[in-house]
């Protein structure tokens, strides 16, 4: 029982910090990472499908992004997709490519980006102790309907708060190297 609790705890963690990887992934450095368009969708045939199952996205250099449709009619309708993402990125059309330059970030909008990767950093965080008190609330009860002693209940309340400081502590890790990458020029 308490195995299954702490497996189960242990899973939703993990969960929760690959989300928050995606955030950061959302959010731009001054490098272009293919990455970044992630979450751009284009109209193709009428519904929305990810910029990378349509196209091919390169990196040209440290500062442009290189994307070539695998259908010719869909410059257009990718160029739109880009511009109307949240990203601030402008688009350059070259007859089937297109070049997306990364502008530079100046020192506020570093500050600023860095403001939202903290703020997904703490959404992380707030999930992970959302889980160890679900996980805790689970031994309780477990202790309630006399399935385990007072003493596992202790210990299991000790394991969860031993993986939910692991799950923590790698939420840290990213959220400084987030800042590492932001912050380098």
């Amino acid at each position: 029982m308490i195995n299954e609790i702490l497996k189960d705890a242990e899973d939703r963690m993990s969960k929760a910090v690959a989300s928050v990887e995606s955030a950061f992934k959302k959010i731009r450095t001054g490098r272009a990472h293919p990455s970044i368009l992630d979450s751009v969708k284009v109209n193709y045939y009428g519904s929305d499908t990810p910029l990378s199952q349509v196209a091919n996205i390169t990196v040209e250099d440290a500062r442009t992004l290189g994307v070539s449709p695998w259908e010719n009619n869909l410059v257009p309708e990718i160029e739109k997709a880009i511009m109307k993402s949240d990203l601030g990125l402008n688009p350059a059309t070259n007859g089937n490519l297109i070049r997306i330059p990364m502008p530079a970030l100046t020192e506020e909008t570093r500050k600023n980006y860095f403001k939202q990767a903290k703020s997904e950093a703490e959404n992380g965080r707030i999930a992970i102790r959302n889980i160890r008190r679900d996980a805790n609330g689970s031994l309780k009860d477990l202790v309630k309907e006399k399935e385990i002693s007072e003493d596992d209940d202790r210990r299991g309340q000790d394991q969860v708060q031993k993986i939910t400081d692991k799950y923590v502590a790698l939420v840290e890790e990213r959220l400084a190297a987030k800042e590492k990458d932001l912050m380098e020029i």
